[in-house]
């Protein structure tokens, strides 16, 4: 027993205490003062029913008659202590009362070992724990001499003897007369502790490595006071190991015979204590548990606070930023949920000056960092889009949020305005009172035997726990020859009943159970008939051209089949195995077992090149639609003498989509489609399976060129009507751009003249008080009367072309709007 010295100083006084208690009567005693109170030795209370989950954890219920003032005792071990204190349920279910649980508690070894005065650890050397000794009066001996003294130092030195160097342990001694003496730790030395006081403590040392050996045995001891004869009920959960499932599916040769499936259950006793009669019931599920130790006695860690002394602070530094956390992240796409690509994003404040910027990068996302605590206004902007701002954006604690936008085709001077929806909060999960109907296992919903309706004839809880007593064989025939075959597959009777529990299922035992502590058992919970089609299963994952051998089970039954792993019996000889999860009552799953040697499968994978099958032209922007297409071509060749039908798992991509006009899957999974095929003996079948992908790409009609339209006309990406519709847009953007081009003319004339008249005047001043000063500003000043002439008439000009510009722009645009066209190719 671990720590065995505490345990028997706690249980005594535990035992001190209730011997007490039990001289001072009940309320229920002292009402009814004729009533005998009668005390008991504590006794076992035996286990009655064990509920196995899949997560490792088991539900026990303990059950018993105690007698007036009376201690009931169940044994653990420290980690099913802690399972059991943080679960533990107890009942007096005769009107008494429990008036207390008790365990044997220990300290953590370490903190016992530091409680000894002796500062030595679990693992020290002879030189060690004199080392620790020091300043402890020793007697040492050598043969026939002796002396004693104080121990100053235990040191390992160098020794030369015989040409040979050693190291030696030398002890260091102060005797009464002041004389430092040293003797070599030799086998010939002997060592005594002087003191008395300390040979305690060396003994409690001793004690503490020897208990640490000792079986890891907690006692539980449960108090229950009251008068006459009464009910204790216990029920808790405790850490086991998890229940195993495996399967046998027999597949006859017989061709009026279904499919059978038999189940077994594997379940191992390691808890301590025997099984004796307990009612047994296995869960499919895995509800929430954890391990807390709370058999542990925690010491909290107080700080440590130093000597008042003088103040110092030194100088502190921090390291700078390298890369700021993310606080507002996005993705902007376009109302047909394309991403939207460059576009720019401006984080603003509340007066309107921008504090952060950022750019939508390949995948339309955004990240800006670096922001104070606050509301922001954020602002999206792209050519050929509205422009988009949103406001009321909130970082708090320094944490933002994930902000997306829907950029609309417009004018960028056209805004959208929407407000940021404030963050949903965390939730919590609330408690709920289930209705009187509701069973909830282990958890006081059904209390076990003692609480559950007595059968008929059964008025005890002696009959009620005794009642349905029996037990189950586990046999082994001879040999199996093909007449008897069929008739032994009823032969292993179905021990467990399947019911729902939610989302989770049980198989109970219909008979109780004797299972001693440290043993295993094997129990048939399910015998019932499936569906079972014989396939083969190819898929490119196998790498290799053989498929495998299995079977599409259907589970006819009413009971979920919990995974595990099965073996295939087939034609009365083993044929392979398998694992299998979960399948709920009438789902359908293909299994494998076996390697099939008798056919192989080849591929060859053709690619299509990319071609434009729509073009849609809408408010200016026209989208063309291009289809990606592959092609798989599967070759099967079957070289067996019987037909064999194949399962094709063709891999099911995100954005590709099945060929309308090719073949049909049988079923799709999540990431396969699975095609049948049947295949002939000796013969060769292919299957061909297409997928395509579409794709879209945008473009502006305002952007658009004569040299894009005419790559759209000579790959057949667009119809002729559409190339008219786009030739009559070009030319009157080629009028415009002509018409901007003459008032551009304009524009550098009359700058070329601002430079002319800007030399004249300078000319002009430098000719003042000189000969020639008379006949250069005539004639200077005839030129700038004629330049400013000229001005005017460059000014008039440019305006009708600005006049004549806008008209044909104004043009442009009605007849981009109008334009209208959603053509397949």
């Amino acid at each position: 027993m671990r720590a065995w010295v505490i345990g028997v100083l706690v249980v005594s006084l535990a035992t001190s205490i209730y011997a007490q208690q039990k001289t001072i009567p009940s309320r229920q005693e002292a009402a009814a003062p004729k009533a005998k109170v009668v005390s008991a030795a504590a006794e076992n209370l035996p286990v009655r029913r064990v509920v196995l989950y899949k997560d490792g954890v088991g539900y026990f219920e303990h059950s018993g008659s105690v007698r007036g003032t009376q201690d009931v005792h169940i044994d653990f071990t420290s980690g099913q202590l802690d399972d059991a204190l943080a679960s533990l349920t107890v009942l007096d279910l005769g009107g008494g009362r429990v008036s207390g649980v008790n365990f044997n508690s220990t300290a953590p070894f370490e903190r016992r070992l530091g409680e000894l005065r002796l500062p030595i650890s679990e693992r020290t050397t002879m030189a060690e724990f004199l080392n620790a000794l020091r300043g402890t009066r020793l007697e040492v001996r050598s043969g026939t001499a002796g002396f004693s003294g104080k121990l100053l130092s235990v040191e390992r030195k160098t020794r030369i003897s015989g040409g040979t160097t050693l190291e030696v342990d030398v002890i260091s001694l102060v005797t009464d007369a002041g004389e430092l003496r040293e003797v070599e730790l030799s086998p010939g030395v002997s060592v005594q502790i002087a003191d008395p006081e300390l040979h305690g403590d060396i003994n409690r040392y001793f004690t503490l490595l020897s208990s640490e050996r000792q079986q890891d045995l907690r006692r539980m001891t449960l108090s229950s006071a009251g008068a006459g004869q009464r009910e204790l009920f216990v029920s808790y959960i405790s850490e086991v190991p998890v229940w195993k499932t495996t399967y046998r599916l027999v597949l006859s040769g017989s061709t009026g015979r279904k499919p059978l499936l038999q189940g077994w259950a594997i379940v191992d006793n390691t808890v301590g204590e025997d099984w004796n009669d307990v009612e047994l019931s296995l869960v499919a599920g895995a509800p929430q548990s954890f391990i807390q130790q709370l058999s542990q006695p925690y010491y909290a860690r107080r700080p440590v606070v130093p000597l008042p002394q003088q103040y110092e602070r030194a100088p502190q530094t921090y390291e700078a930023t390298l890369i700021g956390r993310p606080q507002l992240t996005g993705q902007v796409k376009d109302p047909s949920g394309g991403i939207v690509v460059g576009a720019d994003v401006r984080v603003l404040d509340n007066n309107g000056s921008v504090v952060g910027t950022g750019t939508t990068d390949d995948n339309g996302e955004y990240r800006i960092a670096d922001l104070p605590d606050g509301s922001y206004n954020l602002e999206f902007k792209k050519a050929g889009f509205s422009t988009f701002r949103m406001q009321g954006a909130e970082i708090r604690n320094g944490v933002g949020g994930n902000i997306n936008a829907e950029l609309k085709v417009g004018e960028a001077s056209q805004t959208v305005e929407v407000t940021a929806q404030p963050g949903a909060e965390l939730q919590t999960m609330s408690a709920t009172t289930g209705t009187p109907n509701s069973r909830s296992l282990g958890s006081g919903g059904e209390l076990g035997a003692l609480l559950r309706a007595p059968k008929p004839g059964l008025t005890s809880p002696e009959d009620r726990f005794n009642s349905g007593a029996g037990g189950f064989g586990i046999g082994s025939g001879g040999g199996i020859a093909g007449g008897t075959f069929n008739a032994g597959l009823s032969s292993v009777p179905v021990e467990a009943e399947g019911q729902e529990l939610g989302d989770l299922f049980e198989y109970k035992l219909k008979n109780r159970v004797t299972l001693k502590k440290n043993q295993s058992a094997m129990v048939p919970i399910l015998q019932t008939d499936v569906g079972a089609e014989d396939v083969s299963v190819w898929g490119a994952s196998l790498r290799s051209a053989r498929p495998m051998r299995g079977v599409w089970l259907t589970n006819t039954s009413t009971e979920t089949l919990d995974g595990g792993n099965f073996s295939v019996l087939q034609n009365e000889v083993f044929a392979g195995q398998g694992l299998l999860d979960a399948v709920k009552p009438g789902e359908r799953r293909l299994l494998m077992y076996a390697t099939d040697l008798g056919m192989q499968v080849h591929t060859l994978g053709i690619s299509a090149p990319q071609r434009v099958t729509r073009v849609r032209i809408a408010h200016g922007t026209m989208i063309r639609t291009a289809a990606l297409q592959s092609t798989m071509v599967y070759t099967i060749r079957n070289e067996d003498t019987s037909p064999r039908t194949l399962i094709i798992e063709h891999p099911a991509v995100a954005g590709w989509n099945l060929a309308a006009d090719g073949p049909k899957p049988e079923e799709t999974s999540a990431g396969n489609y699975r095609f049948r095929v049947s295949v002939a003996p000796k013969q060769t079948h292919t299957l061909t399976i297409t997928t395509s992908r579409e794709t879209e790409s945008r473009f502006e009609i305002s952007n658009l060129t004569g040299d894009q339209l005419t790559i759209f006309v000579r790959d057949g990406s667009i119809k002729p009507e559409v190339e008219q519709a786009l030739r009559a847009v070009l030319d009157q953007k080629a009028k415009v751009e002509a018409l901007n081009a003459e008032a551009s003319k304009r524009d550098d004339q009359m700058s070329a003249i601002f430079d002319d008249q800007q030399r004249l005047r300078e000319n002009l001043k430098v000719l003042k008080g000189s000969p020639e000063e008379r006949a250069l500003t005539q004639r200077y000043t005839q030129q700038l009367s004629d330049q400013e002439t000229r001005l005017g008439t460059l000014r008039a000009e440019k305006a009708a072309l600005e006049k004549q510009s806008q008209t044909a722009t104004d043009e442009l645009d009605k007849m981009i709007e109008a334009l209208t066209f959603d053509v397949r190719i």
